[in-house]
């Protein structure tokens, strides 16, 4: 689904990715982890096509960017770090307006955004606002809008922080569904646990760089299991 080759982003003179390689199979759950500043963010923006990339190859569903940018984006899901709900819609117009930029037609598009709301566990507040809706449900109705063009790849920045840990665990219940029908994820995370519950991969970071890449069980089979370990064993510190 994806394929990286020497990626790199260059601002001045901070380099915030440093030549990665890396692939992403079909199907797969594919995880970025490391403390905030490793360059998890702007690897996310250049597969999203909202970064400009300084050199090497990405190629995304067999498209190049920036070549192929609005092919890309019409087989891309993305969920933000940072809501981008219109706070002046109800949860069903939310979806609605969503579904218009990618030209799908009305009665489709309410059927489809029904079968999210239930997907997403929102069915009771289809006509509430987003600030009437908890921190959990706000998350929950951007993973819904992310779904209504029918992606095959969902791009997840961040998606449970500030998040408690009950919360957190629903998401991770409605990413899994999201697995078993087939779709292909990439998320980026500093949560070591989140990383390893849900990932077929994980690509360590820090400083631009992946320091290790693999299965979650393969990468911590000498650290106890433990990916919070291996990463200090890496870079000689904490993760935040």
């Amino acid at each position: 689904m994806i394929e990286a080759r020497s990626l790199t982003k260059r601002y001045k003179e901070l380099t915030a990715v440093d030549g990665l390689d890396f692939t992403v199979p079909d199907g797969s759950f594919f995880t970025f982890v490391g403390p905030n500043g490793a360059g998890k963010t702007t690897t996310i923006r250049m597969m999203c096509g909202l970064t400009p990339i300084t050199s090497g190859s990405l190629e995304i569903a067999g498209m190049s960017l920036p070549d192929q940018v609005a092919d890309v984006k019409s087989v891309l899901g993305v969920v933000p770090q940072e809501s981008s709900l219109d706070r002046d819609l109800t949860v069903m117009e939310n979806l609605l307006i969503y579904a218009g930029y990618f030209g799908i037609e009305k009665k489709l598009a309410r059927s489809r955004a029904e079968e999210l709301i239930e997907f997403v566990e929102l069915t009771n507040k289809i006509d509430s606002q987003p600030e009437e809706l908890s921190g959990g449900m706000r998350r929950r109705l951007l993973i819904a809008r992310s779904l209504i063009n029918n992606p095959r790849l969902l791009i997840l920045d961040e998606p449970t922080t500030g998040l408690d840990p009950k919360v957190r665990r629903s998401i991770w219940d409605t990413l899994q569904d999201l697995t078993t029908q087939g779709m292909t994820l990439v998320m980026s995370t500093h949560y070591m646990e989140e990383a390893s519950e849900l990932s077929d991969i994980v690509a360590v970071m820090d400083h631009g760089k992946i320091l290790s890449s693999g299965p979650p069980d393969e990468l911590t089979a000498d650290y106890d299991g433990s990916l919070e370990k291996l990463f200090l064993s890496m870079t000689g510190k904490e993760h935040d």
